[in-house]
């Protein structure tokens, strides 16, 4: 038995769940609105404040679909209900994002600046830092993965790199530094 599947979702108070016909399932909360189609086969089922998906069989397939159809909905009441941030900071001399008209400018070293529109759904905020501290970037939202897929759409425009770790990256990210070249003798 799948060990993630089998675990109820806790629904806190604010957040309304939707069973609709045809396995589609609506989350609203205080942040927003979510809406997913499961997969034909895994069920919901909603007992007072808990939530839990079942399967029909034991086949790899439906043991599979059981875990991930579960922990999205987790990440969906999670997200109407708190949101879901990312954090990433910008390390390199000369770095620096801003703010500009709802567009993340950036100057990561290169010989122009790069702009980034965020998708409809995101909120991006930059911090330009100053005085010892790091410039950040900071994507809230109330959908998991596209808050993850367009943090890692900006960390892609400088990751940071493993000689002296310049670039963009997540805050709390452990980067594996490599040595330099040595001087021969």
């Amino acid at each position: 038995m799948s060990r993630i599947g089998k675990q109820p979702i806790t629904v806190p108070g604010g957040v309304t769940i939707r069973l609709a016909s045809g396995n589609s399932v609506e989350v609203a909360g205080p942040k927003g609105q979510l809406h997913m189609t499961l997969s034909s086969g895994i069920t919901v089922s909603q007992a007072g404040d808990q939530l839990s998906v079942q399967r029909p069989t034991d086949q790899k397939r439906h043991r599979a679909l059981h875990g991930l159809y579960r922990a999205l909905l987790q990440n969906m009441v999670i997200g109407v209900s708190q949101g879901v941030t990312k954090e990433m900071e910008i390390v390199g001399v000369g770095t620096r994002a801003e703010m500009n008209n709802g567009v993340l400018e950036l100057a990561l070293g290169f010989s122009h600046a790069i702009y980034f529109v965020p998708p409809e759904g995101v909120t991006v905020s930059a911090d330009p830092g100053g005085r010892g501290r790091l410039p950040k970037v900071t994507v809230t939202g109330i959908d998991k993965q596209l808050v993850g897929q367009v943090a890692a759409k900006i960390r892609s425009l400088r990751p940071p790199e493993p000689y002296k770790g310049k670039g963009i990256r997540y805050v709390g990210e452990y980067i594996r530094r490599k040595a330099g070249k040595t001087a021969s003798k």
